[in-house]
């Protein structure tokens, strides 16, 4: 289950938007599922022909603010379900939008100043919660937690509902032993003959070996060479290849700049001005040039690192997208909402390929067992947004499955959370 939270200036225009057919006519049947309008009569008003007079209502302790109204008074959260789960009824969607106001303080349970808040169904496996931020006391509501109880509530609501997959027995790993990494220097020197010169021990050597270098052994010390017979056009090709597999094996690299012929490839960019794409298209070949799961997870540590992978920085770019549409045009709730939940999907796959080093590590060592084979997604705290189903595992679980939305789960499904310490 994944909450995504924006704020808007104008709530007449945000419900305009939930109630019209959508830019893409996917807002079907709309319709109010739950709501507090302290008095306000926003059953009655729910309806497109009256909804100035519900924003009116809705906004009814924001214009008592006088000159002390925010810039953005209009709190909007849209939630949806796991795609490859059976969709919530509307009360279970309600009780749902119950819990969400009460966890975030918008309108605490039993609170006769809450904000006053309205639930909306436009489309299946989603609801948008619209509230206004002003309460009744005249006091504002303060969102600086909102995202991160939202967070821990739809982790908790998928949960009881039963949407996340059951996770795996962990396995205690055996203590990882460093060893030292010493460095080697691959240059070229000034007759044209290129040296390895730094690391003394048996692996380096050998590596090297393989690569195509000769071993020399005299009063200087070990130290590797290329043969002088070796072309020109091969000796860069060589040292590049010699330094992924020694850095592959956790050696310090220092290779000479005129031998690295990746950097000779990136410079000149197969796609113009678009160079974010052209480094991941040089990543998909190394990935595809991978003989080992060595080589492999070397190659997806700059797509997965969770700080400063390539996922992780498209991830921060569409949330940034989604905040300066919004900045630039708060009336464009749309867009903004498909850029969140377009970021959402993004943590999803990081979410699906967590803690998959040693699986990478493995490959090519055995057959991998079964148990270990139907391992899917891990829940991922540490991320910003709740986590959701991938995408491209949804529409393929949906169209195997094309009788799995005629099964609903009972009201039961959704117990009431039980009081306890808000965060």
């Amino acid at each position: 289950m994944i909450a995504h939270l924006q704020r808007a200036s104008n709530t007449v225009g945000l419900l305009s938007y939930l109630y019209d057919p959508g830019e893409r006519g996917d807002h079907v049947s709309p319709r109010l599922i739950a709501g507090e309008g302290h008095g306000a009569p926003i059953e009655l008003l729910a309806e497109p022909g009256s909804l100035p007079y519900l924003a009116h209502a809705l906004d009814a302790p924001v214009e008592r603010l006088g000159t002390r109204v925010p810039a953005q008074p209009t709190w909007v959260c849209s939630v949806r379900s796991d795609p490859r789960q059976p969709d919530l009824t509307d009360p279970q969607w309600a009780a749902v939008a119950r819990r969400l106001v009460d966890v975030t303080g918008i309108a605490p349970e039993g609170d006769p100043d809450a904000c006053r808040w309205i639930a909306v169904r436009n489309r299946p496996r989603q609801v948008h919660v619209v509230a206004t931020i002003a309460r009744e006391d005249g006091s504002l509501h303060n969102g600086y937690r909102d995202a991160f109880r939202l967070q821990s509530e739809c982790h908790l609501l998928a949960a009881e509902l039963g949407h996340l997959p059951i996770a795996p027995q962990s396995t205690p790993r055996t203590q990882e032993t460093r060893m030292p990494s010493p460095s080697i220097t691959i240059t070229a020197e000034p007759s044209g003959s290129v040296s390895a010169k730094g690391a003394s021990d048996d692996l380096s050597a050998t590596l090297l070996k393989h690569a195509g270098f000769q071993q020399i052994d005299d009063w200087y010390g070990r130290r590797h060479r290329l043969p002088t017979t070796t072309p020109t056009d091969d000796r860069a090709a060589i040292a590049t290849h010699a330094a992924e597999m020694l850095r592959a094996a956790r050696y310090g690299v220092d290779l000479d700049p005129a031998l690295d012929t990746t950097k000779a490839v990136t410079s000149a960019n197969p796609l113009g001005p678009y160079a974010a794409g052209a480094e991941l298209l040089r990543l998909t070949e190394q990935i595809r040039s991978a003989e080992t799961g060595v080589d492999l997870k070397q190659a997806l540590d700059h797509l997965l690192d969770p700080e400063h992978g390539a996922l992780e920085r498209i991830r921060e770019a569409l949330e940034a997208a989604g905040e300066q549409i919004t900045d630039l045009d708060d009336e464009a709730f749309q867009l903004a909402d498909r850029f969140g939940f377009a970021e959402d999907f993004v943590h999803s796959a990081m979410s699906e390929l967590v803690d998959s080093d040693d699986e990478l590590l493995g490959i090519g060592r055995g057959q991998q067992p079964s148990d270990q084979a139907q391992t899917r997604s891990r829940w991922l705290p540490q991320f910003r947004g709740a986590a959701a189903a991938s995408p491209a595992a949804a529409k393929a679980q949906v169209s195997a499955s094309p009788d799995s939305r005629s099964t609903q789960p009972s009201a039961a499904g959704l117990p009431p959370r039980a009081p306890g310490p808000r965060l």
